[in-house]
């Protein structure tokens, strides 16, 4: 059945489509009668505002982009689970993507939202993007974007983060407290400031207690996986046999260290401890269970959506809008695998 449209009922009732438009928003130059008149015969016939003749007239598609590195991990999920609801509380729909840590597919996420026409776009970069051109492009088309989690400094826009380098010191300095001092770091790929600030963090928390610093320690998870925690366990305990704790930039990482203790008979944390990052679900499953580093993913995901809609609220309104930072607390959970 053919919907509707303002046209018809402006031809039934011999007046303008303006004036039919008005009457139906009750505009005060509208008589009382040609309301009622427009309206009983809007009634009548079933007519529907068209969603897309309603974007196009308010310069708004209700729909905001979200862009992920992976969706595995339970920290992401936690944040989609917060952008999807909080976004349907303010009447947007959410395009979400996941870039699989690829910068080219990245970069082709971002073109399609843009094409699409989005309201505005959440970012968490993936591990390999060092080349930040194709945000900049969103800021450039005037755009409202809000980066998390994994952000880049070179781009000016409303952030919601935590402090990488924060926890990371809290957790290594917590190993430090227990008795550890031969502490590996299984880091990440070094272009995401997350892995940056992890590894400043473990660092500086090493120089504070007066442990040297072995760049020997340091091995890098290029794709951070439980596979890679593995096989760098693997060949962190050849050239340091001797070690006694491992932090790792994420919990995935973390599961590939904790299983090659078990596989290989090493006591946890007798032997070696291990403190992951993120607080994946499994990480409390695991036995022993595994001490991590909590990130609040379901309010980052919250909260990244609502400034989201602050700054498409001041575009609508011609306002400029003004760049926040929001840095939520971590803390670290110390579970079996610590002493």
């Amino acid at each position: 059945m053919q919907e509707v449209t303002l046209k018809q009922i402006a031809e039934i009732l011999q007046i303008s489509v303006t004036t039919v438009s008005k009457a139906l928003k009750d505009y005060k130059d509208v008589s009382p009668k040609t309301k009622a008149a427009v309206r009983n015969l809007a009634a009548k016939l079933n007519y529907k505002p068209n969603p897309t003749a309603l974007s196009l007239r308010n310069r708004e598609t209700k729909i905001i982009g979200l862009i992920i590195p992976e969706v595995v991990h339970h920290f992401f999920a936690s944040i989609i689970h917060g952008v999807v609801l909080e976004a349907e509380n303010h009447g947007y729909l959410v395009i979400t993507l996941i870039s699989n840590d690829s910068y080219e597919l990245e970069k082709q996420q971002v073109a399609l939202l843009l094409d699409k026409r989005v309201d505005g776009i959440l970012v968490s970069l993936a591990g390999s993007t060092v080349h930040t051109h194709h945000i900049s492009q969103i800021i450039k088309k005037e755009v409202p974007l809000v980066m998390f989690d994994k952000i880049s400094d070179e781009i000016r826009c409303s952030q919601v983060i935590i402090d990488d380098w924060q926890a990371a010191f809290e957790a290594t300095e917590k190993l430090i407290l227990s008795g550890c001092r031969k502490i590996i770091h299984l880091k990440g790929p070094d272009g995401p400031k997350t892995s940056l600030d992890r590894f400043e963090g473990y660092k500086d928390a090493l120089k504070k207690h007066r442990i040297p610093f072995h760049p020997s320690y340091v091995y890098t998870s290029k794709n951070v996986s439980i596979e890679d925690g593995y096989k760098l366990t693997e060949q962190a305990l050849k050239d340091h046999p001797d070690i006694d704790a491992v932090f790792c930039i994420t919990d995935l990482v973390a599961a590939g260290v904790h299983k090659y203790c078990k596989n290989h008979q090493i006591k946890m944390p007798e032997q070696i401890s291990i403190i992951g990052f993120s607080n994946w679900l499994i990480s409390e499953l695991m036995s022993p269970s595994l001490s991590t580093v909590d990130q609040p993913g379901y309010e980052m995901g919250i909260r990244a959506v609502n400034l989201l809609i602050q700054e498409i609220g001041s575009k609508k309104s011609d306002e400029k809008s003004t760049l926040q930072k929001i840095v939520l607390p971590t803390k670290v959970l110390m579970r079996e695998t610590t002493r």
